[in-house]
């Protein structure tokens, strides 16, 4: 049996995230995803809108996903010795160096394959931050109109007086 290891914060899902999770699925029998700590995910990334219980959750209920694991916070390499993972996974954007885990894991006796995924671009709404973006755009555009329409209506009550 191929065990393979996904990591992320999976704050707000998107389709990048399926997309990765797939993918890692295919490269193995069992796929183990390792979700970020919050307080992981503000050390690197930002500040998660979700907690950990509910991404962890919500990556739980996902197809491809066999299993579900909060990371370590001091040391993510305490999460890979757990689960003994043949295959790390890697998004494009992860900031990992793959030469670095492989290291790494060699220190610890563990034998880990590490595959870094081509970047998904079906779609401009891959990215947590793209997400946030554009609902705050929608917003403000929503927000101008609302703000013209009472103009409007504003003036055409004064003509009418």
């Amino acid at each position: 049996m191929v065990r393979v290891m996904a990591s992320g914060v999976f704050d707000i899902l998107h389709l990048g995230h399926v997309y990765f999770l797939q993918q890692a699925k295919k490269l193995g029998d069992e796929l183990v995803v390792v979700v970020a700590r919050d307080s992981t995910a503000r050390k690197l990334k930002h500040q998660p809108i979700m907690n950990e219980e509910i991404r962890a959750k919500m990556v739980e209920a996902l197809k491809p996903v066999d299993r579900v694991v909060l990371g370590h916070e001091d040391d993510m390499f305490k999460t890979v010795e757990e689960i003994k993972p043949d295959i790390i996974v890697l998004g494009y954007d992860q900031a990992f160096d793959e030469d670095y885990i492989i290291n790494e894991c060699k220190k610890r006796n563990l034998n880990i394959k590490v595959v870094r995924l081509p970047k998904f671009s079906e779609t401009d709404l891959n990215g947590t931050r793209k997400i946030i973006g554009k609902i705050i755009s929608a917003y403000s555009f929503q927000k101008e109109i609302e703000y013209y329409e009472k103009d409007v209506n504003k003036n055409e009550n004064n003509r009418h007086s």
